[in-house]
């Protein structure tokens, strides 16, 4: 454990934000990444036996027992910390809810705070309890996951595509342009979840297509695309059919 992570832990305990059931205590987010900006934040996660118990915490429904993750926020020194309190419990129901057997069986889908926390189960740094994450790790790893949220997202991108080949039929290119705009970053996104990298937010995904360097979509190719560089407004035909084309070709290619 760096002196950071064990700081961390000496901190939440002197604030009086770590519960005395506590098991595990990880950092995620952009900073542990390497992502992170003077804005960011610390994101941290604390696991506990039992539900934290602070009066002015937060509160985030889950579909999980306890239905709610509870929230701190603090600031130590110039930085932001944001704080999520899971029960082992809560952990281990969702790690249940990614697994093969449950995917198999038509499960019910992940909701945002569940994606989340499997997705930062990858690389989270422990401040405390590393046995117990690398174990989460290892399970969220072998499980459904990235099944569960690549095929999602080709479903979205698979609705968007039809939605805009019947709008340029129709004439309507306005929102042609718009639905493939939607199927391509639906598809990129897709394309990200097959190679491990789940979790939500549009923010990081140039970063995490740099980092997992498909073969199926070069960077170049990406960023040309997201950027609308050959758009052209007098002929928007031309760069939905490209746009479409290029979803088709990864989504026979993302293994689910």
């Amino acid at each position: 454990m760096s002196d950071d992570r064990a700081q961390q832990l000496r901190e939440l305990r002197t604030l009086g934000l770590l519960p005395e059931s506590w098991v595990c205590v990880f950092e995620a987010g952009s900073l542990v990444r390497g992502w992170g900006n003077a804005s960011s934040d610390v994101d941290l996660y604390v696991v506990s036996e039992e539900p934290w118990t602070g009066a002015g915490a937060s509160r985030h429904p889950v579909p999980l027992v306890p239905g709610v993750v509870l929230g701190e926020e603090t600031v130590v020194g110039a930085m932001r910390w944001d704080i999520r309190y899971w029960t082992r419990g809560q952990v281990e129901q969702v790690l249940a809810k990614a697994g093969w057997e449950a995917y198999e069986q038509g499960a019910e889908e992940l909701s945002l705070r569940e994606t989340q926390l499997l997705d930062r189960l990858a690389y989270g740094a422990a401040a405390g309890g590393q046995e117990l994450l690398s174990g989460w790790r290892a399970e969220a790893e072998a499980s459904a996951f990235r099944s569960i949220v690549a095929a999602r997202f080709l479903n979205m991108a698979d609705s968007r595509v039809e939605d805009a080949v019947g709008q340029l039929e129709a004439g309507d290119l306005d929102s042609a342009v718009l639905s493939a705009r939607a199927a391509f970053d639906y598809t990129v996104d897709a394309l990200l979840a097959s190679e491990g990298e789940c979790g939500p937010g549009e923010k990081w995904r140039g970063r995490k297509l740099r980092a997992t360097a498909p073969d199926v979509l070069p960077y170049d190719t990406y960023w040309a695309l997201e950027t609308m560089r050959s758009f052209d407004p007098a002929r928007p035909g031309l760069w939905i059919d490209e746009v479409l084309t290029v979803c088709r070709g990864i989504a026979m290619e993302v293994d689910i």
